[in-house]
């Protein structure tokens, strides 16, 4: 059988919230929206290749640490853009308009950064399988029907 490539990449997967496994099945059952716990509902597994998506009791508790370093990426991104363009003075109050600024912004991010950080911790457990058509996802034998999802 012919190898077939994924028509998305690594960055693509995990940006658009695909499996990792297939990188073809959309990993949340909706659309990013505000409503978190709407936000945040994820398939049992992949409606194409069939990788669950809660691998584990707890598994997800890690993206909080991935979320923050996110953030903190995001809030020194911006502080060093800030500085560079429009400058940080004792005279004015520029710098509370960055912060108030960043905090609004990630204000405005946290329903897809909630995702991302979802989405990339999986890819970091869950590779890519080329031959995915023809072998079945890896059961750990760690999960709890009672505790999925139970975040």
């Amino acid at each position: 059988m012919e190898d077939i490539k994924p028509n998305r990449g690594y960055l693509a997967t995990v940006t658009g919230c695909y499996c990792p496994r297939c990188r073809e099945g959309k990993l949340f059952r909706h659309r990013t929206s505000v409503g978190l716990k709407r936000n945040l509902l994820m398939h049992e597994t992949c409606l194409v290749c069939g990788q669950p998506t809660d691998i584990e009791v707890g598994f997800y508790y890690g993206t909080g640490f991935v979320s923050y370093f996110i953030c903190i990426f995001i809030s020194v991104a911006s502080f060093l853009f800030w500085w560079l363009v429009i400058g940080f003075s004792y005279g004015d109050n520029r710098f509370l308009f960055w912060v108030f600024g960043n905090a609004i912004a990630l204000l405005l991010l946290q329903p897809w950064l909630m995702r991302f950080s979802r989405s990339l911790w999986i890819s970091w457990f869950v590779s890519y399988d080329p031959d995915w058509r023809q072998t079945k996802p890896v059961d750990t034998g760690r999960t709890n029907a009672d505790h999925m999802t139970n975040w």
